[in-house]
């Protein structure tokens, strides 16, 4: 099952890089980009993370807030983001394995990981946007500005 643009984004509560738990409602309020990403310290992966770091005046402000998730482990993250000075939330998906990657349609059952599928969530809670992107491909960052803008004003 995929979650679709127009439908409310399932909430849920994971685990941040720091273990302090995270909810999705909890930023009702805000536009969220929810981002599931395959692995830490991947190529792809650190790229685009390091865009959003490198760029967070765009995905990480009064009006916007992106959270990302994959299926490592907290102490993976930890690492990740203390290795690569992430500040936003990384949450992880880790047990149950990909729960909340399943829920949302994008868990590779035959890899055990996330696509990069990406949600943009109005301030009440709907999806207003979403791009599915297989592992190998990376997001654009432009596309996440423009659809950003277009949600958040």
């Amino acid at each position: 099952m995929s979650v679709e643009v127009g439908q409310v984004a399932p909430d849920f509560t994971l685990k941040d890089q720091n273990g302090n738990e995270v909810t999705l409602s909890s930023f009702r309020g805000k536009t969220v980009v929810l981002m599931f990403f395959p692995f830490a310290f991947t190529g792809i992966c650190t790229r685009e993370l390091c865009a959003i770091r490198d760029e967070a005046a765009d995905f990480v402000n009064d009006k916007v807030q992106t959270i990302s998730v994959s299926c490592d482990s907290q102490p993976t993250l930890k690492n990740f983001a203390d290795t690569e000075s992430f500040t936003h939330p990384l949450l992880s998906d880790f047990w149950p394995h990909g729960a909340i990657a399943k829920q949302y349609g994008v868990f590779l059952d035959e890899r055990g990981m996330a696509i990069r599928g990406t949600f943009i969530i109005d301030g009440e809670g709907v999806v207003r946007w979403k791009v599915e992107n297989m592992p190998g491909d990376a997001r654009s960052n432009d596309e996440y500005r423009a659809a950003i803008k277009a949600i958040a004003g």
